[in-house]
């Protein structure tokens, strides 16, 4: 809002930024809707009794291709201030988001006489943009402008194409006002929380309890999680289902994305859920599951690249602070035997209904959270900020002030200043005598099981057999692409002609471990195409390998995409998850959409989990009701192209002995695939423009990337450059930008396959300031001096990254990405060798190589609008600014 006074002529406008996606004009719609008729003034159309009897000497409204401006004018003090009146009311308190007929009205609709007749269009927007594109002069300059910037905002029509302006609905058009993506009014959380219990709970009863919260949420085919989604109140679930890690144990669940009108049925329906839970009990075959699948992951272990002593050493600290046994939270096998003799000996109801019962449903220690949309409360926060240093500087004297100076000065130096080198040679360090000199190996046969390769990897598994299932994603149709994220999930959440998901889910469940399938995109060093493959993952006890490989042929052959809701639940839980990463992970965001600049293999990344990829979840969610069957078909048509037996390839790991019995279930497999997928032709090689982008959030801290390709630049890979990009992030990154930047993380990474080397930032609150410190990356290293000591460290410190330990499934799985991506063992020995003869000189020469992005990196922000706008108006870093939120 402004206001201003030109001798009597006052000035008043409010303006809001209204970024549309496509042509249909909802902001100009809007612009013209919401002057006719407020909560204050009711009436069909004040604007218009305003034009009528008012002394105003301006009145109207504008839509311009990125905001709406409401703005009044008059010398007249009393007619100024009732036209204020009117239009504050009008902009915040519109009658038309729930009026059809002014969206009719003002933008468009079907009008008929008389059966007899034509249809025609009729709308006032409609038929002035009609007017509009009758004008060549208009119409060349709408073109060029969207040919200028066909990425963002720019290219699209603000003001409506008439083409596109019917394909509007008053659904899309109530989404708009609130000057954030999505609706306002269905953003709200509400989530139900119980404390379980004030004192520590006996071992047998947490793991009751740990099943329960499995029984009711721990898959999709879970009855609270299901029913909760299946409601259509909400788009994800939130809460935590039992948190057992403190004194106290409580239990969380809620919904977001809800509307305030639903907040009180979320409530009630989980209310009721529990309560028919307690009468019902649950379906032996999901007890059975449930059973089968924490039993398994208690005896497999499996922490992933988190250390499983450490593990250990959390569990049973979250009891020894508090007195108790440290021992005891480790000890699963008897209080499991004895839940098992009670399910058997009782029933699984009369086990759990009194849990449900009286921890959940008669426990009053609960409080049910609610929250509210805010789009204002980021802007708002930053603008408090800013008033409370204003008003602590205002308080200081000049004296104060210059002593400030001095101190942040001081600081400063103590911050960009090293530590002297006698203490740090009082850190004990490895000497690189102590370090291996070749790589971990890992053992490997490959050989072939009816014309398919496979790759066997013979390690200690404790009688699990992993598997992965690689089919080729080449013969994919481009236009599938972005399909392929919900159609991994469909396989895996939708029934077959002779199960529903919930039964195909519950046999998963006890047959196996866990059956998972997704996309793997890499680039490859030395060629133009990407490796795109689908990974079908999967792993059971020994005796359960021919149950794993029936249950893998179903869900890729007889899983059926037919259930339409079910599908539109995928694609809202996948909106609400990439629009909590722009928040929460805005530096991946970052990463992805740099790397879809720079190469074929990240924009394929970037379109299946990135900006793009919200943006397609956003229109599919419409499509989904305008046009099933043909997202129906594009599913059926994908999976015909991705499942065959050719460019299959299977990846076993597990000791000897199960690898050899594994094989007559792996035949079985391959013999009941199809021989041959259908093709599509269309090449991947396609890219994002190579332009600096902002991504604008609600935010108060950014997320700033910088990247570009060292190979285009002629720099040849060499091992150094593990060790020098190692030591860019925990030197010179981390002084400049965490410790005197103030962001929490500051780093680089190379991916040495695309030859991609990214500067990023996380949580940052400085926007161009970091952008300088990685533009002076190559004046650090030129300008660098270490002595052995420090080198050493360096060298050592990146060893440990690559030698990092892995349990025996991520040992078979990073064998196969080095078969896929055609890294020899001999090429592995080589990069050892020279990250273990790196030396200053090649510190130097990498200043070169790191020069090129400089000048020619592509820079990506996700960021605060007012810091965009601050940054682009200091210096024109940004010429894309993409609102997301």
């Amino acid at each position: 809002m402004s206001v201003s006074n030109d001798d009597e002529n006052k000035v008043f406008g409010i303006v809001f930024r209204t970024p549309p996606k496509n042509s249909t004009g909802i902001p100009h719609i809007l612009e013209h809707s919401v002057l006719c008729g407020s909560r204050k003034y009711p009436l069909k159309e004040p604007f218009v009794e305003l034009l009528k009897g008012s002394l105003h000497t301006f009145l109207n409204a504008f839509t311009y291709p990125d905001r709406t401006c409401y703005p009044v004018a008059s010398t007249n003090t009393k007619d100024f201030y009732n036209l204020v009146d009117v239009y504050l009311d009008a902009v915040f308190f519109p009658k038309c988001v729930e009026d059809f007929q002014t969206f009719q009205q003002e933008g468009w609709h079907y009008e008929l006489d008389n059966p007899d007749e034509e249809i025609t269009y009729k709308g006032v927007v409609f038929n002035e943009m009609k007017g509009v594109y009758s004008q060549p002069d208009n119409i060349m300059g709408r073109v060029s402008q969207q040919a200028l910037s066909p990425e963002n905002t720019y290219g699209v029509d603000s003001g409506g194409d008439p083409n596109e302006i019917p394909k509007l609905t008053f659904e899309e058009f109530k989404k708009f006002p609130a000057g954030q993506e999505g609706d306002l009014t269905k953003k709200y959380m509400v989530c139900i929380n119980w404390l379980l219990s004030e004192e520590p709970l006996d071992v047998e009863t947490e793991l009751t309890l740990g099943f329960l919260d499995h029984l009711l949420l721990g898959t999709p085919a879970s009855p609270l999680r299901r029913i909760l989604l299946e409601s259509g109140l909400g788009d994800a679930i939130v809460g935590g289902g039992v948190e057992d890690e403190l004194l106290q144990p409580q239990f969380s669940i809620g919904l977001k994305g809800v509307s305030e009108d639903n907040i009180q049925k979320v409530e009630e329906l989980v209310m009721q859920t529990l309560k028919n839970l307690v009468e019902e009990g649950f379906a032996s075959d999901a007890v059975e599951a449930s059973m089968n699948t924490i039993e398994f992951a208690l005896r497999e272990n499996n922490t992933g690249s988190f250390p499983r002593g450490l593990s250990l050493m959390l569990r049973s600290i979250a009891k020894w602070i508090y007195d108790m046994d440290p021992f005891e939270p480790l000890k699963y096998e008897q209080p499991l035997q004895q839940l098992k003799s009670r399910i058997a000996e009782e029933g699984s109801k009369a086990v759990f209904s009194p849990l449900i019962e009286n921890f959940i449903l008669k426990n009053t220690h609960r409080v049910t959270v609610e929250m509210q949309p805010d789009p204002e409360k980021a802007s708002r926060d930053e603008a408090a900020e800013k008033e409370i240093l204003k008003q602590v500087k205002s308080s200081m004297t000049q004296e104060d002030l210059a002593e400030l100076a001095r101190a942040t000065k001081e600081l400063k130096e103590k911050q960009e200043t090293p530590d002297p080198p006698e203490a740090l040679k009082a850190v004990p360090c490895l000497s690189l005598q102590d370090i291996p000199k070749n790589p971990i190996h890992i053992p490997m046969e490959v050989g072939e099981i009816n014309g398919v390769k496979v790759l066997q990897h013979d390690l200690f598994t404790n009688d699990v057999v992993y598997s992965e299932v690689v089919f080729d994603m080449g013969s994919m149709k481009k236009e599938h692409l972005q399909l392929l994220p919900l159609f991994c999930q469909s396989l895996l959440e939708m029934g077959t002609k002779d199960m529903d998901f919930v039964q195909l889910n519950q046999l998963i469940g006890r047959k196996t471990g866990g059956i998972s399938v997704y996309p793997f995109t890499s680039s490859v060093r030395g060629k133009e195409d990407p490796l795109t493959r689908i990974i079908v993952r999967g792993k059971a006890m020994a005796p359960r390998v021919e149950d794993l490989f029936n249950l893998m042929y179903t869900i890729l052959q007889d899983v059926q995409f037919t259930e339409q809701q079910r599908f539109k639940q995928f694609v809202c839980q996948s909106k609400a998850r990439m629009e909590n990463r722009l928040r929460g992970s805005g530096h991946g965001i970052a990463a992805a959409r740099m790397d879809a600049k720079l190469n074929a293999a990240g924009w394929i990344g970037e379109q299946l989990g990135g900006v793009s990829y919200l943006e397609y979840l956003r229109d599919l969610e419409t499509k989904i009701d305008q046009d099933w069957d043909s997202i129906s078909s594009s599913l059926e048509e994908m999976r015909k192209s991705l499942f065959s037996k050719k460019g299959c390839l299977i990846n076993l790991t597990s000791d000897w002995k199960n690898l050899e019995k594994s094989s007559q279930h792996i035949a079985k497999f391959l013999d009941s695939l199809p021989s041959n997928p259908s093709l599509g032709n269309d090449p991947w090689l396609s890219r994002l423009p190579s332009v600096n982008e902002a991504i604008v959030v609600p935010t108060q801290v950014n997320y700033v990337g910088k990247a570009g390709n060292l190979y285009q630049s002629g720099y040849q890979l060499n091992g150094s450059a593990y060790v020098i990009s190692k030591h860019i992030s925990n030197t010179w990154l981390w002084d400049r930008v965490r410790v005197s930047g103030g962001a929490y993380g500051g780093f680089c990474d190379f991916d040495t396959h695309s030859g991609v080397f990214s500067y990023l930032s996380y949580r940052d609150p400085n926007l161009l300031k970091t952008l300088e410190v990685y533009d002076e990356t190559a004046k650090f290293l030129r300008e660098l001096e270490m002595d052995d000591d420090a080198l050493t460290k360096a060298i050592i410190g990146t060893i440990g990254d690559v030698d990092a330990y892995q349990l025996p499934d991520a040992k078979g799985y990073s064998s196969l990405m080095r078969y896929l991506l055609g890294i020899t063992d001999e090429e592995r020995q080589q990069r050892r060798e020279e990250i273990l003869s790196t030396s200053l000189k090649d510190f130097k020469e990498f200043a070169d190589a790191v020069e090129s992005i400089k000048d020619n990196g592509v820079v990506v922000a996700v960021a605060s609008p007012d810091d965009v706008e601050a940054a682009n108006k200091e210096k024109p870093v940004f010429p894309e600014v993409k609102k997301c939120l």
